[in-house]
Formats: C-alpha cells, structure tokens, sequence
C-alpha cells in the first residue's frame, strides 16, 4: 500500500508542476508531460492506455530548472507479447526521484532563481545615472595624460594620505544593509519553500512552488514603495552634489601635487642638472596671435575673427569678481560703485607650475600668492588704465594685455570691457556713455567671439542694460553665455524664487543663450580670499532651496563649471574658426606681395622699425660729419654770419654818429664808449647765438641736402622732427659769453695796424660795408619816390601821389645840399619852413614829418657817397697812419674803427669755432641720440613721421606674414595635441 502512496504521490507532483509552470497558462495534454510522468501507469485516467517500447531505451533527465545533469537510469526490457510480473517498477523510479536530497537541491535552485529575479527588479528601480556623467569633469577621465600618476603613487606613500581618498564608506554600509535586507528576505523565502517541499513529501499535499516568491504583490517589496518619488530624487540630487564636490577635491589635491612635483623638475632645471628647452603653452601661443591682429586692425573688422571671450555686463553687476574665481586671484583694482575698467584688458589663462601674471610689455613676474605682489599688480594696472585714457575722456579702447598662470586655470583668452551704465554721472565725459557701447559692439561683432553676459541676481532684471545689447549683436545666442551673480543674494531678498528660474532658463529676457549659470561672488568683502569664496560658494549651493527644489541643476552652479563650459566652448569654436582665418591671411599676402613686386620692384620690404633704424643710421653719420668740417669753413662762416648780424649797429649806432662830429677827437671818444657798452651788454649774446644758429644751418644743410640716387625723401619729416627736437634740447654753455666778453673786449681795443696788408683788407671791408649801406640806402629811396623815368617809359609804371610828394621833397633836399655840401645831418627849423614854402609855391602841400623822414635817406646817401670818396682817398693813408696823422690834413680814423671791427670779428670767430669742435657738436650729437631714442620707443611718432603707401604697404606685409607664421605654428600645435 504504501507503493501506491508513493506512486499517487508522485502524480500529484506532476500536475501540480503542469499546472504552476512559469509562463504556461492552462492544462498540458499528457503527452507533453514529463518523461517520467508518461511512463507511469495512471489506472484512473480513461484515455490512458499503456503503451510498452518496441525496443530498449536509456535516457538522460534535467531538472526544469538548471542543467545540471542527473544520474542514468537504465529501464528492463519488456519483450513484446509477453506479461510481465507487477513489481510497480515505476513507483520504484518515481520514490528514488522524489528523494527527499533531490527535493531540497531543486527547492534551493528554485530559490536562487527567485534571489536573481527580486534582485534585478530591486536594480530596476535605480535611475539610470549615465546622464549625471557631467558631473566629473573630462580632465578626470583624463587625467592620465595631464599626471604622472605612477609619480604621485610613489610620492604618496602616508597611509593617512591615501586614507583621504578612500571612498565613503557611510554610503557603502547603507548599501550593504539593504543588500543584507534583500538577501534576509531570500533567505526567508529559501526556507519557506524547503519547509514546503518537506511538508509535501510527509503530508502528500501539492503545496506551493517556490516561483510565487516573485510575485509582484508579495510583501518583501512593500518596504521600497514606501519610499516616495520626491525623496528618492533629493536623495539623488543631494548625492551628486557631494560626488561634485568630492570629484573637485580630489583634482584639486592632484593639482597641488602636481605642483609640487613641476617645481621639483623647475628646480632641477635651474641647478644646471636637466636642461631643456620648454616650448611653449597652446593657449600662450594663441595669445600672441590676437596681441599681433590687435596691432594689425585695432578695430576688429572682417580681418579678425578669431575667438575670444567677451565679458561683458552693467557696471557693478560682478564681472571683475567672476573673472578673479576664474583667475584664482583678485588681480583688478576695486572701488566701491566707482567705474574702475576704463580699457579693455584682456586676460590669457593658461596652466603652470607657479601662480603668477605678467604684462605682454614687461618681464617682472607678479606672484600671485603674495598679497604684496597682488597689491603692486592691482596698481600697476589701475596706472595703465589712466595712462591709456586721453585727456577729457574717461574710458579708452586701448587693451592692456595681461597673462596668468597657475595649476588648474582653464586656458582661455578672456577680454574684461567697461562695464555699460545708463547715466553719465558728474566727473565723466559727455561722451562716456556712447563710447562704451562702441567699444563694446566692436568686440562682440566678432562672429566668433563668445559673449560671457553678467546680470546682477540682487536687483530686477528690468534694470538690466546689457541684455538689450546683447541680443542685439547675438540674435540667435548662438555664442552667448548667461551668468547670474549674486544669487545668494537674490535668494534672501527675492520674494518668489520662481524669478530666479526664469531667469536662469531665459525665460524673463529677450536674449537667448548656449547656457545659464549661477555664481556666488562672494559676501561683498573686498577683502575676502578667492579660497573662502569658493568655499562659500559651495556651501552655500549645498543648502540652497534652488537646487533642493530643482530649480537649478547642478552643472549649472559654481565657478568651477562655468570656467570648464566656457573653456570648452572657446576650444570649440578656435578649433572650428583657426584654420579658415589662416587661409584669409594666406590669401591676403598672396595680395600684398603682388602689389609691393608690381610698385617697389627694386626695394627691400622695409616696415617701419626698420626704416627708423635706417634713418637713424644716417642722421648719426651726418651728425659725425659735422665734426669733420674744417676750421676756415668754421671761422668763415661764423665771422661773415657774425658781421650780417651786427652790421647794422656798427654803422647805425657807432659809424655814423661817431664820423657826423666832423672832428678827429670827437670821434675817437665816441667810437670807444660806444664800443665799451656793446661789448658789455649785447655783443656776446649776439655772438654765442650766430654761433648755435650756424651750427643748426650746418646740422640742417648735412641732414637735408640730396645724396644723389642714394637719397631718400621718406626720411625728409624725420629727419626734421629729429632736427627740431635736438636744436629745442641743445643749450649753449653759459660759461662762454663770459670768456668770450674778455677776449671781444680786448680785440676792440686794439688799434694798431702792422702792416700795408692789413690796412688795405681794413680798406677794403670798410668799402664792402659802406656799398652794401649805399645799396640798401638807394633802394630804400626808390621805393619811397617811386619809379624813374626810363622805368617808367619802358615798364609802363607810374608814381602814385605819395610818391610824387616823396620825390618833389627829395629833389627840394638835394638842391639844399648841393648848395652846402658840408651839412650837418640834422635840419634846422627854418630850413623845414622853406622847403615846404617852396614846395607849396609849386602846388605840393607836405608835411614837416615828411620832409624829416626824406632827408634821413637823402642825407645818409649823400653821406655814404662821401665816406666811399673818403675811404679811397685812405688807400695811401698807411704812411700817414703810422705818424698818428702828425702834420696831415687825411685823417682816417674810420679806416682803423673798421680795422678793429674786423679784428674782433676773427677773433671771435675762431673762439666760437673751438668751442663748437671740442664741446658744441658733441653735446649735440648726444642730443641727437636721445631724441631718436626717444622716438624708437614712441610708435605714434614713427607712424606720423614715417608715412606714405610704400610704408603702409611694408607695414601691411610684415604684420600678415607673422600672423599667418604664427596662425600655422597655432594649428600645429593644435592638431599634435588632438
């Protein structure tokens, strides 16, 4: 009996696996049961016939569950026709089947299947995280490449050190409870189907399978669903935020180290033990592209676009602050709501070793880390700015151009811009307003320049200026990216927080951008380091209601992933832009060289500094050449510049009233005081200065006098200019008037005359300056009597009535001396009454002062014609001279006065020559050197001195083929570090 237990059993089993077997809905037919099933004989089923083997078989079983291979039964043969005995070998089979170590090893594997599937189910209900992989920054990935990690590894060997970056094993326990949980439960279930398979086998009911443990209504999952969606996405979000922060401590903590580890080879380097040539960053090189296409078009037209990025914003809205997080240092000047960018400074950041900036201009190197440094940088900035700014202005276009290094900096070409205002307050120009804007759009009009706009969160967003403006220049905001400042700010004082995600999605403005971003700036103390405003900045966005509330998403917070978005956006857009400029200046030199080769065939490519370089060249060799002139030209030229000069006082002043006293002592004692007071007060200032203007004349005649083919009238306003300036430096010695009024002095008082030689050449100069007087005097005369006869018969010319009333009077006055040759130069009353009677009987009404003004030139003619009669007479007067005129009606004192003028002349002509040779023309000389000094290291001045197309042309030539050098060495780079 207990066999056919067994047996029954058995059959029950098999429907009730038929009827719980996953994915089967219904009954199965019996001939798709097992093959076990099939070979018992089920008395009780009605279509069931017995069906015996036409020949003897041997099969294999596998449990519906695993594969695993059970033992080989082997079956008896039964022999066809014949009966064999009932020894129920089939419950015999089912019995060793349904053994109770066969039951408990498929009811574990059924468990095991059960664990798997709860456990994938509890993996569906992770998000997927492969969206947050922004979080890590790509130099993570990439880290390999940037640190030598096997360096660090070795570097690292403090076990606490490497303890700090073991992961958090907070988290880690949290999650192995509730895999402890999960596996508790598995293990729950494992036993409930073990107690069921044994309850099955000792009380003979079907039980349940241990399948229905993944039913999705089963209780071990009601503790996850009590977990609501909003928390689970908190949790999250709070979680990449901490993997943000924790990700930026680690490179931070890389960074350092690799610091260390630069300056530990930069050290090396300058102890002389590995010396190598460091080539130069990508981003410096790039730099200096846009410092040459800012020389070559300071307007950025079509010829420059390159990328760049453009900060701009309204004043005080933060632009300074959010470029010092990006610096790593507080490097601008600060004022408290006064204008403090007043040019553009563009900013070139690159890694290094060492945190320190630097002018494009200047090699002093500013350590950044040293708040001394920091305050000298700040200054020397600020001076800059005023420098650059014109008078009557208050902010200028010119671009201070600095670099900043240090680990870590993301490697950008930044451009700081004044910050635009809506009122020209008092202190500024009129103009200030317009100016800004102007300068502004001619950045951003640049189609590849990236637009970093700066809106201040504390205040409304309708007082914003910039946005208009820059979606002005941006329609599509294709290259604009959005920072808000000040959000803590904005938290505390804005009243629906809503605001603040408008704004950050672009929402509240008309203009569009690529990205929105928030930052904090700081608590508004200007104080503050850039290390406790990062800090801030973190803490602050761990416990902002913006992020908890999903306003703001992670990657959108922080200077750190705003400096990463815009460094990445400005690589994009010079990987996509460089390559294009570089064939534009291709093809513009291609341009430029055919014009030069078709215009200056025969003519080197000079720019600028190299014609200026050339002037000087010549201006110092004509300068040299003045010391070579000889010592006759020197006195002959300074002795007749002398003589034109003084001429006039001779005769005016000393001559003449000296010669009209008709007596012999007389004249002597008037001629020697006279002399005495013009060598005291005059003559030697006269002298010193004939002396500078003949050097000039000199200078001027070497500098300026054609060379022949060889000459070059490009250098002609140069080489004026340089004359100008020199002559306006150069000061005479004032110890030479001095020496010179002794040795004047002693020359005049000089009388005696050695031989026939000199007396005639006294002779002599006496007639050349007595017919120089005559001439002027005659010319003089007609000028004021107008023309004479035969001009007027042969020239058609005709007096008008002043002159006829000039030539009557002149004739009256000749009349009056032919009759009294011996006349005083002076007219008596009298004699003016009766010329002017006389003139009157023929009609001429005249003036007393007309007549005076007459008989000066008709007498000073009458006068000179006798003093030439006289000085001829003098010619064999040397023999009388030598008697001192003892018994001799010829006296010729005039003769010896000229004598000693002509004396004085020579003397002090060959004086000054010294004092030119040995002193003047080497203090001019160095004059001359530091004027064109001066003007190498002042471009405005080469610029309008040096001009005209062949300049601009070379100028032109010279700037594209560096920038198109620089352009290819750029791309090289570039493509070698792809």
């Amino acid at each position: 009996m207990w066999r056919l237990r067994r047996v029954a059993v058995a059959c029950e089993v098999c429907q009730s696996l038929v009827k719980h077997s996953s994915g089967m809905k219904g009954s199965l037919s019996l001939q798709k049961l097992h093959l076990v099933s099939r070979s018992i004989y089920h008395s009780h089923h009605p279509t069931l016939k017995l069906q015996r083997p036409q020949f003897r078989t041997s099969f294999q079983q596998f449990s519906s569950l695993t594969n695993l291979p059970l033992r080989k039964l082997k079956l008896s043969p039964i022999k066809y026709g014949y009966q064999p005995r009932r020894n129920f070998w089939p419950a015999r089979l089912a019995a060793r089947l349904l053994k109770l170590r066969y039951l408990i090893l498929g009811s574990a594997v059924g468990g095991g299947y059960t664990a798997k599937k709860t456990f994938d189910q509890w993996k569906d209900m992770i998000p997927d995280l492969s969206d947050y992989k922004w979080i890590v920054p790509d130099i993570v990935w990439e880290i390999d490449e940037y640190i030598n990690l096997e360096k660090i590894r070795k570097a690292l060997p403090n076990s606490e050190d490497l303890a700090k970056l073991a992961p958090d094993f907070d988290k880690i326990v949290e999650s192995l409870s509730l895999l402890k949980d999960f596996f508790t439960t598995g293990h729950k279930l494992v036993s409930e189907v073990i107690g069921a398979s044994d309850l099955l086998l000792l009380l003979g009911s079907p039980g349940e399978t241990a399948f229905r443990a993944t039913d999705p209504g089963s209780e071990s999952d009601k503790p996850y669903r009590k977990v609501s969606d909003k928390e689970k996405i908190d949790q999250l979000q709070e979680e990449l935020l901490h993997t943000q922060l924790k990700y930026q401590r680690i490179l931070e903590r890389l960074e350092k180290e690799n610091k260390e580890l630069r300056k530990l080879v930069l050290q090396k380097d300058d102890k002389g033990i590995h010396h190598r040539k460091l080539k130069k960053s990508l981003i410096d090189m790039y730099s200096e592209v846009l410092d040459v296409l800012s020389d070559y078009d300071a307007s950025y037209n079509t010829q420059d676009h390159l990328p760049r990025v453009v900060v701009v914003g309204d004043q005080s809205a933060g632009k300074t602050s959010v470029l010092e997080m990006i610096a790593q240092a507080r490097i601008f000047p600060r004022g408290s709501g006064e204008m403090m960018t007043r040019s553009p400074v563009k900013v070139t950041l690159s890694e290094g070793p060492h945190h320190v900036a630097l002018f494009k201009d200047s090699s002093r190197e500013f350590d950044l880390t040293k708040e001394e440094d920091l305050a000298a940088l700040r200054h020397e900035i600020e001076l800059r700015m005023r420098k650059n700014v014109k008078e009557g202005c208050t902010v200028s276009p010119e671009t201070i151009s600095l670099n900043v290094k240090g680990p870590g900096l993301q490697r950008m070409v930044l451009v700081d811009l004044p910050g635009v205002i809506n009122t020209v307050t008092s202190g500024m120009a009129p103009d200030t307003k317009e100016t800004i804007f102007s300068i502004s759009k001619a950045y951003m009009q640049n189609p590849n320049a990236i637009i970093l706009c700066i809106q201040d969160g504390s205040v409304d967003a309708e007082r914003s200026i910039v946005t208009d403006l820059v979606s002005q220049m941006d329609p599509h905001g294709r290259r604009t990216i959005f920072v808000l400042t000040k959000v803590d700010l904005a938290e505390k004082n804005v009243t629906s927080p809503s605001r603040i995600q408008q704004i950050i999605e672009g929402k509240l403005f008309p203009m569009k951008a690529l990205g929105y971003f928030a930052v904090v700036t700081g608590k508004g103390n200007s104080s503050e380091s850039i290390e406790a405003i990062r800090e801030y900045e973190e803490e602050f966005f761990q416990n902002s209601k913006l992020l908890k509330t999903s306003m703001l998403k992670a990657h959108q917070v922080t200077t750190r992933n705003l400096s990463l978005a815009v460094s990445d956006c400005f690589w994009k857009m010079v990987r996509e832009s460089v390559e294009q400029q570089a064939d534009s200046f291709k093809a513009t030199r291609f341009n430029l060289e055919t014009e030069w080769k078709n215009n200056y065939p025969r003519l080197r490519e000079l720019d600028r500094n190299e014609l200026f370089e050339k002037a000087k060249n010549e201006i110092l060799d004509e300068v040299i050449s003045l010391s070579q002139v000889t010592p006759k030209h020197w006195e002959e030229i300074l002795q007749q510049s002398l003589w034109e000069r003084v001429s006039t006082h001779v005769i005016e002043n000393i001559y003449l009233p000296a010669a009209q006293t008709m007596n012999s002592g007389t004249f002597n004692t008037t001629v020697d005081i006279k002399l005495k007071q013009w060598t005291d007060k005059q003559l030697p200032n006269k002298a010193v200065e004939v002396a500078w203007e003949t050097l000039q004349e000199e200078f001027s005649r070497f500098m300026t006098e054609p060379k022949g083919k060889e000459h070059d009238d490009i250098f002609d306003k140069l080489k004026e200019a340089v004359k100008e300036e020199s002559v306006k430096r150069h000061k005479w010695n004032d110890f030479a008037e001095d020496s010179l009024r002794v040795i004047q002095h002693n020359a005049l008082e000089d009388r005696s005359i050695s031989d026939k030689q000199q007396w005639d050449a006294a002779i002599y100069f006496m007639e050349e300056a007595l017919q120089a007087r005559l001439k002027d005097t005659e010319n003089a005369i007609e000028n004021m009597v107008g023309p004479d006869w035969k001009k007027r018969w042969l020239y058609w010319k005709n007096r008008t009535q002043e002159q006829f009333v000039h030539n009557e009077t002149k004739n009256e006055l000749e009349k009056m001396l032919k009759c009294n040759e011996e006349h005083p130069a002076y007219l008596a009353s009298d004699e003016i009454t009766t010329v002017r009677k006389n003139l009157e009987s023929r009609g001429v009404e005249v003036d007393p002062s007309l007549i005076k003004d007459t008989w000066h030139q008709v007498y000073r003619r009458h006068f000179l014609k006798t003093a030439l009669t006289h000085c001829n007479l003098c010619r064999r007067g040397f023999y009388y001279y030598q008697r001192h005129f003892v018994d001799s009606e010829l006296e010729c004192n005039d003769v010896v006065l000229f004598w000693r003028i002509q004396r004085m002349l020579a003397i002090t002509a060959n004086t000054l020559r010294q004092q030119l040779t040995n002193t003047e023309v080497r203090r001019l000389e160095k004059n001359v050197k530091e004027v064109l000094e001066d003007f190498a290291e002042d471009s405005e001045k080469k610029v309008k001195l040096l001009t005209g197309k062949r300049v601009q042309l070379a100028e032109d030539l010279k700037k594209v083929r560096e920038i198109q050098e620089k352009l290819d060495a750029f791309i090289e780079a570039l493509h070698q570090e792809k």
